[in-house]
């Protein structure tokens, strides 16, 4: 959809001073080996939803990029051992590599359901970090989240990306419908039912997305799941919605005939006001700069499309990519330092990459993988959502952002697209 839309337009505070933080990025970094034992379970309600909360816990563990996620037929450990240091035998969990070990228990109470996660430091012998949470049962996955996030803020001292939230377009019998749901695809809430709805663009409380519903592609948007109601109409086609990053502006690529330029608006949609001026060009797939200062975009106006950058009153262009012929979908990442897009390379197919904002330096991300597309980086910068033909049908996968533990996401088969990502 992304080239049509182109071409047409609670922790210890001893422990915190004495963990060293574990830094993600750079040529020396190495995931963590962990062990993740299976939950234990209080009662027999507890016993009925221990799987679900564990593949969750799991899959957060493994898709982050901080860990390696020791496989458990491997364990050597007594499956009966405790939770507590002193009932543990660390030197089973050394054997099979483990340098951290994360033990959980679950139980009940009516509707709601108790979740206690220890974190220890298989070499030291020590328990590092204690979290308890309480939940509705309908929120159990939700609840490994929280506790997933506890454990990543703290090796790296940053908010996790466990509890946000993703976007995307599905195709339908109807045509194609915008889902919101929870960082790992679960929990997916279906905000349309008909006609053809593409592009969505996260925002607090809501999604943005352009729809036909009204037979012409304009902006429509949709607060807390309510009905969609429309947002901006104007020329023949509004694309691409990205709100920057305090919620305040809204870019989009307005199309009129052979044209399409980049407008930028309040987020409500009003005051809309051009920004790029290339009659005969497209304009599209704004993306904001972390500060808000700048918007990169995709352009035609060398002769195929590349990436620029520019001011977001519209001054300042600048051409960003030089390398390939058919450059698209830009995400700024959140951290400000490269943008990712989409290229097609010299045999036909579809990867994706990364360009430094400052030296222009390109950086491949996926190869040999059928076609990956459309990345849309997690709040924090640290991972890459983006869809993937790999399997088949275009899925949804997750890397980090320097293209390691590529992962799909635990969803249904379907012909996925244009996801996005928020808090």
């Amino acid at each position: 959809m992304s080239r049509l839309a182109f071409v047409v337009l609670a922790f210890p505070s001893f422990a915190l001073a004495q963990q060293k933080v574990i830094e993600i990025s750079g040529a020396n970094f190495r995931p963590m080996p962990l062990a993740v034992a299976a939950p234990m379970t209080q009662d027999d309600a507890a016993k009925k939803v221990a799987a679900e909360f564990d593949s969750a816990l799991v899959y957060d563990f493994s898709a982050c990029g901080l860990f390696q996620v020791l496989e458990r037929k491997g364990y050597l450990a007594d499956a009966k051992e405790g939770v507590t240091a002193g009932s543990i035998a660390f030197n089973r969990w050394s054997d099979v590599g483990a340098e951290a070990l994360v033990k959980t228990q679950l139980s009940t109470e009516g509707d709601t359901i108790r979740a206690d996660l220890r974190l220890f430091a298989v070499g030291a012998g020590r328990e590092e970090l204690k979290v308890s949470e309480v939940a509705p049962a309908k929120n159990l996955r939700r609840l490994a989240h929280k506790l997933a996030n506890a454990v990543y803020r703290f090796y790296t001292r940053e908010t996790g990306p466990f509890e946000t939230r993703i976007a995307w377009s599905r195709k339908s019998q109807q045509g194609r419908d915008v889902y919101v749901a929870d960082w790992d695809g679960k929990n997916a809430q279906r905000i349309t039912s008909d006609s053809v709805n593409v592009l969505p663009a996260l925002l607090p409380g809501g999604v943005a997305f352009t729809s036909y519903r009204q037979k012409k592609p304009f902006l429509f948007v949709s607060r807390g799941g309510g009905e969609p109601t429309l947002l901006l109409a104007k020329g023949a086609m509004v694309t691409g919605a990205a709100f920057s990053h305090d919620g305040k502006r809204l870019a989009v690529s307005v199309s009129e005939g052979e044209n399409a330029e980049i407008f930028v608006a309040n987020a409500d949609g009003s005051d809309a006001k051009k920004v790029t001026d290339t009659k005969f060009f497209l304009n599209t797939s704004p993306t904001w700069s972390p500060d808000g200062k700048k918007l990169a975009f995709v352009s035609n106006r060398a002769g195929n499309p590349q990436i620029y950058v520019m001011g977001a009153d519209g001054l300042g262009v600048k051409r960003l990519t030089f390398q390939g012929n058919y450059n698209t979908t830009p995400a700024w990442s959140p951290r400000g330092d490269v943008i990712a897009f989409t290229a097609r390379d010299e045999r036909n197919a579809f990867d994706l990459f990364t360009v430094n904002v400052d030296s222009g330096k390109i950086v491949r991300l996926t190869q040999d993988a059928a076609n990956n597309e459309e990345p849309a980086f997690s709040p924090s910068g640290r991972l890459i959502l983006f869809t993937s033909t790999r399997t088949g049908a275009r899925q949804l996968h997750v890397m980090t952002v320097d293209g390691n533990n590529q992962l799909a996401l635990p969803v249904d088969k379907g012909d996925y697209a244009t996801p996005d990502w928020a808090e």
